[in-house]
């Protein structure tokens, strides 16, 4: 480094501002003062006014169109909720009856099964217990058989008798949207 940048600066030159700021007395500025218009509501008057019959007729036009979408809207809200009402309850009644079912089912194969532990108990030979286990074997396979066709059954009336409604009201929403 060279000495210049080494050599410690004097009081001076701290002291002194690179940019001077002039000094200003802010009394002798002020806001401009000005008399606000004095507005007297009764020289204007609203009532007198004309409004013109081609305005007033789109006016009531739009009024009337606004009235006849919101009575649209309202009506298609309306259906769409009686839809979902009428789904719902579709749909909770199937899925009750299902579960009953399976209910049923279960209740079926846990005293068939006590049953036959009952009977395996009371085997004498092995011959009879393999006898005992292989035909019942073969009744809870006929019978998981058939508790999976009711249950299966079930299951697509339920969705079949939920989704027509809705594709009914979908059908119908196009129908009326092309027309």
């Amino acid at each position: 480094m060279s000495q210049a940048a080494k050599a410690p600066k004097t009081e001076k030159s701290a002291a002194t501002p690179a940019f001077a700021f002039p000094a200003f007395d802010i009394s002798k500025f002020e806001m401009p003062k000005f008399d606000l218009p004095k507005f007297d509501g009764t020289a204007f008057d609203m009532s007198k006014v004309e409004v013109p019959a081609a305005l007033r007729d789109a006016a009531d036009k739009v009024v009337a169109q606004a009235k006849d979408g919101y009575a649209k809207l309202k009506t298609a809200a309306e259906e769409a909720t009686d839809l979902v009402e009428d789904t719902y309850a579709t749909a909770s009644a199937g899925v009750k009856d299902f579960n009953l079912k399976a209910l049923e089912a279960s209740r079926t194969n846990v005293n068939a099964s006590f049953d036959h532990v009952r009977d395996l108990m009371g085997a004498k030979t092995l011959a009879e217990l393999i006898e005992l286990q292989s035909g019942f074997l073969r009744k809870q396979f006929e019978a998981l058989q058939a508790q999976s066709k009711d249950l299966a059954s079930i299951a697509q009336k339920t969705a079949t008798d939920t989704a027509e409604p809705v594709k009914v009201k979908i059908e119908k929403a196009f129908k009326s949207a092309a027309a």
